[in-house]
């Protein structure tokens, strides 16, 4: 097994929202890390190499260990580094249904009242792309009704901003307390994408001087220690390495999935998109992973939060 097996890569690109957060997350934990650069658009050829067919952004990669969706890296990283825990307080469970709803509602949100203001300014093949991901098959009707109801989007996210500027009316440094947590991540990369691609962002943000105090904390965390590192040597790397994943399934799997069950993983919301077809090693209430084997990428495993996620036994 490569020495370097164990260092953390990270497939994303600078725009991304989803991946800010895990960059903060890395931030929050002092932790060090490649940076593979990945297009904004597919083809993605040397991500979908070693996922078997997921194209998100981000996924993280541990020598021939593969992690899809932040969701399931937070957890990853949470457990492999303790210290500094994303979960400070004894709020654990609430705060990853919390998530649910930032990495969910709130984010698909801020998704069409960003892509909804650019309207026609959007790249024809990014708002395809985008709009098909979190618009649905009649993605195009989806981007013009955004686009005529941006008040009422605006609307609708200015009250969970005020809701948050609430609970940091205390005086609390961070949205739990004194320490950071998944959840700052978790709501710092929705509020980041909203100033940072919607030319209203500045103004509204303004209105919420505790959030926007708080959005300079979490800024001034910073997202660790990077370091470059191409596409091809990542593809190497899990050639290399073995997986060092979990083996087993729960007790009350209520899909009957047991190990060496052929499954297919799809995102619960269709966008069009292949799934990853693999045979079971590990199931339970959070994480679903599957083994996949290619020539390019030797034997890999594939971990996918249950939360969000649909599996099709073949």
């Amino acid at each position: 097994m490569n020495a370097q097996s164990q260092e953390i890569v990270f497939h994303n690109y600078p725009q991304s929202p989803v991946a800010e957060k895990v960059r903060v997350a890395f931030g929050i934990k002092g932790l060090s890390w490649r940076d593979v650069e990945i297009p904004r658009l597919p083809p993605k050829p040397f991500v979908t190499a070693l996922t078997g067919g997921y194209r998100r952004t981000p996924v993280m990669q541990i020598g021939a260990d593969i992690y899809c969706d932040s969701h399931c890296i937070l957890r990853e990283l949470d457990r492999r580094y303790p210290y500094a825990s994303y979960m400070p307080t004894a709020d654990a469970g609430l705060m990853w249904c919390l998530s649910r709803w930032t990495d969910g509602g709130l984010f698909d949100l801020a998704v069409k009242l960003v892509l909804g203001a650019q309207g026609d300014n959007l790249p024809a093949d990014f708002a395809e792309d985008r709009g098909r991901l979190y618009l649905g098959a009649n993605w195009a009707e989806g981007l013009k009704r955004a686009n005529a109801q941006l008040p009422h989007l605006v609307s609708q996210i200015r009250a969970p901003l005020s809701w948050l500027n609430d609970v940091l009316g205390d005086g609390r440094a961070f949205l739990l307390g004194e320490a950071p947590a998944a959840i700052d991540a978790q709501i710092y990369h929705v509020v980041w994408f909203i100033r940072g691609r919607w030319e209203g962002g500045v103004a509204m943000l303004s209105e919420f001087p505790k959030l926007t105090e708080w959005e300079d904390r979490v800024r001034a965390l910073g997202h660790g220690t990077s370091s470059p590192m191409e596409p091809q040597a990542a593809i190497d790397l899990a050639l290399a390495s073995t997986p060092l994943g979990q083996s087993g399934v729960a007790p009350n799997e209520p899909q009957n999935l047991a190990l060496g069950t052929a499954v297919t993983v799809h995102p619960d919301v269709d966008g069009g998109e292949q799934g990853v077809a693999g045979t079971v090693v590990y199931a339970d209430m959070n994480v679903i992973t599957v083994e996949r084997q290619a020539d390019d990428v030797g034997v890999v495993h594939v971990h996918f939060p249950r939360a969000g996620y649909r599996i099709e036994i073949d």
